[in-house]
Order: C-alpha cells, then structure tokens, then sequence
C-alpha cells in the first residue's frame, strides 16, 4: 500500500513542502494555522484573557468552544492582536509548507 493511503496527514505534509504559494494574503488564508494549538513557552505580550493554563501552569492561547483561537475575529478572519501575537505565530510562514499543510487539511 502506497505511503500517502497509509498516513493521510504525512502525505499532505510532504506534497505541501514542494509547494509555496505567493498569492496566499491575509485577506484570503481563511486563518486556518489558528485551529493549532498554540503554546506559549516564553514571556509574552499577549493580553491574559487570551492565555489559558492548563493543570500544570503551562501557559497556551486561549481556544473557543469550536477549537478556534479566542483572539481571532470570526469576521474577517484576521488577528486581533497580530502585533502582540506569539513569536511561534509571526514564525509561521504564511504561504509556507507548515500554512500549506494546514490548509490541505482544514479546506
């Protein structure tokens, strides 16, 4: 049995990191890295209402019900604290292999 039948995620993965894509914006990502969970290992300027903890005291963004990231606005998609957002949030490559991934997986 080929590889990609065996394990749909690492598939994706690969045919993602062949692949860069320019035309993807701000206004057309359908911000699907903020479906991941974010944690926060360092100091952060992210306001508190958006970080949860979790029994151990690790520090993570706060997710909504649906699993969405709490600061992102349902309406347009964007961040609401993008110039506060974490450090592992402005590393992803928008257009990248990571963002390519996620979105073959979420679209």
């Amino acid at each position: 049995m080929p590889a990609y039948k065996k394990n749909k995620k690492y598939f994706l993965a690969l045919e993602a990191t062949a692949t860069h894509d320019k035309e993807i914006s701000c206004g057309n990502c359908n911000a699907c890295c903020c479906r991941l969970e974010v944690l926060l290992f360092t100091d952060t300027s992210v306001p508190e209402h958006f970080i949860e903890f979790n029994n151990r005291g690790d520090m993570s963004m706060a997710r909504l019900d649906d699993g969405w990231c709490s600061a992102l606005d349902r309406n347009t998609q964007l961040c609401t604290i993008y110039a506060q957002r974490p450090e592992i949030c402005s590393d992803l490559e928008m257009g990248g292999y990571e963002c390519m991934a996620e979105r073959a997986e979420n679209l």
